[in-house]
C-alpha cells in the first residue's frame, strides 16, 4: 500500500513538473490525456478524406472551389476557406498547364460571315453550336478529334475521332449532334476557317439540315473561344502531354473524358459550378 502511494506521489510530481516546464495547465494536460485528438482535428481528418475522394474522382483536376462544390452537394456544411486551407496544407493542387494564346485580329472569312460575334451566352439549347478540331499524339501516329459544343450548357453534343483530317471527321461530329439533339429551328454552327469547314460537302450538309455556317476571323482563336477552352481542358486535365500507346487507347480515354466526366460530372464555372448535363436538366 505504501509502495503504491509513493509511486502515485512521484507520478503526480512528474506531471506537475512537466506542466510547469511546458507552461500548460494541469487540467488541460489531463483533458488531452483522456482525449488526445480534438473534435476539430477529427472533423478535419474526415473532411480531408472527402476532399481526397473528390480530387481523385476528378482525376486530379479539381481545385478548392470545385471540391467545395462536391462537398456541399454531398450535404457537408463546411466553409470553402476551410477546404482551401486543408488542400493547401496537404499539397492537394489542381493540375495546371497550357498558356493562353496571343490574340490575333485576322481577316474575316469570304465563305461565311461571323454570325456568332463572340456571343457565347445563349438562352436556350440548340441556338448556337461551336466546332473545332484538335490532334492527339499516339505511337501509331496522330489521332484527330472533332467536337461540337452547344453554347447553352457548354455540353459536347457531337464528336468524331479519325486517323486523318478528312472532311468526314468534321461532318461525322456534326451528324452526331443532329442525331442527338434533333433541333426544331435553325442553328448557328460556328467554326474556324479550316478547310473541312469551307468544303462544298460542309456547306451542302449545313444547307440540307437547317444549319447556318459561321466562321471566325483567320487565326483568331478568341472568336471560337469556347471550343478552344474545351480542348485546353481536355489536354491539361486528361491527356497531360503524354503520347498514347495506340489510337484505340487514346479513343477510349477521350471518350471517357467527354461522355463520363466532362458532360456528366465536371463542374463548370460558367454554369454556376454544375456539370453541363445537370445545368441542362435543371433548366428544361
Amino acid at each position: 500500500m505504501k509502495y503504491r502511494f509513493v509511486n502515485e506521489h512521484r507520478h503526480q510530481y512528474a506531471i506537475a513538473t512537466m506542466c510547469r516546464i511546458l507552461r500548460i495547465a494541469r487540467a488541460g494536460f489531463y483533458q488531452w490525456l483522456h482525449k488526445p485528438v480534438s473534435d476539430r482535428e477529427r472533423e478535419n481528418s474526415r473532411l480531408l478524406q472527402l476532399i481526397r475522394d473528390s480530387y481523385a474522382a476528378s482525376h486530379g483536376v479539381y481545385g478548392a472551389r470545385r471540391v467545395f462544390g462536391d462537398l456541399r452537394e454531398a450535404g457537408e456544411n463546411c466553409g470553402k476557406h476551410r477546404v482551401a486551407r486543408l488542400m493547401r496544407v496537404h499539397k492537394i493542387k489542381a493540375l495546371r498547364g497550357y498558356k493562353a494564346p496571343r490574340p490575333i485580329a485576322g481577316r474575316p472569312s469570304i465563305i461565311a460571315p461571323n454570325h456568332l460575334k463572340r456571343e457565347f451566352t445563349v438562352d436556350a439549347p440548340n441556338k448556337a453550336w461551336v466546332t473545332d478540331i484538335t490532334y492527339i499524339r499516339t505511337w501509331q501516329g496522330w489521332l484527330y478529334l472533332a467536337v461540337v459544343v452547344d453554347l447553352y450548357a457548354r455540353k459536347v453534343v457531337g464528336w468524331s475521332m479519325k486517323p486523318t483530317l478528312a472532311r468526314e471527321l468534321a461532318l461525322d461530329a456534326l451528324l452526331m449532334s443532329l442525331w442527338r439533339r434533333k433541333p426544331k429551328s435553325r442553328v448557328i454552327v460556328h467554326s474556324d476557317q479550316g478547310s473541312q469547314y469551307g468544303s462544298d460537302d460542309w456547306k451542302r450538309f449545313c444547307a440540307a439540315n437547317n444549319l447556318e455556317p459561321s466562321m471566325s476571323r483567320r487565326g483568331n482563336c478568341w472568336d471560337n473561344a469556347v471550343a478552344e477552352s474545351f480542348f485546353s481542358s481536355l489536354k491539361k486535365e486528361r491527356i497531360r502531354k503524354r503520347i498514347y500507346k495506340t489510337r484505340d487507347v487514346a479513343r477510349a480515354d477521350v471518350f471517357d473524358y467527354i461522355e463520363v466526366f466532362y458532360n456528366r460530372t465536371r463542374r463548370h464555372s460558367h454554369l454556376g459550378g454544375v456539370s453541363p448535363e445537370a445545368f441542362e436538366s435543371a433548366s428544361l
